[in-house]
């Protein structure tokens, strides 16, 4: 499956099914992408590719946090980890070319949901803080 930023520099391949996927209600998440969640498919960091516009690929590391990757030209957010190094990466859902091939399967940080947005009755398992492994 493919991907890209918004402008088009940065595209991406997922050459596997992702493992999981979930919302992330952080306010890192929040602040990062200026929502109430983030959507986030996990797989492993070997089947996961940047093909073209490598060098647009900025990288903020927060304490404590895997390394949140996005577009410099556009600012899109794309993955969470450092294929490199990391086992596995966090594929933003937003920056996949149509089906991702699996949808959210629990919400964490629920602690930290804005008062702003009520969370889906979706019946997916909610964690005040992380997911547990």
């Amino acid at each position: 499956m493919t991907g890209e930023c918004n402008c088009g520099a940065v595209r991406s391949e997922v050459r596997a099914p992702f493992s999981e996927a979930g919302y992330c209600h952080c306010g890192r998440c929040q602040r990062r992408t200026g929502t109430a969640a983030s959507p986030a498919g996990v797989v492993a960091a070997s089947a996961f590719a940047i093909v073209s516009g490598a060098e647009q690929v900025r990288s903020w590391q927060p304490e404590g946090g895997k390394a949140k990757a996005f577009c410099g030209g556009c600012g899109s957010h794309l993955f969470a980890g450092d294929p490199a190094t990391d086992s596995i990466v966090a594929v933003r859902l937003g920056a996949v070319d149509g089906d991702p091939g699996i949808r959210p399967r629990w919400h964490q940080w629920v602690s930290s949901a804005p008062a702003w947005e009520a969370l889906a009755d979706d019946g997916l398992p909610r964690y005040d803080g992380p997911r547990p492994s």
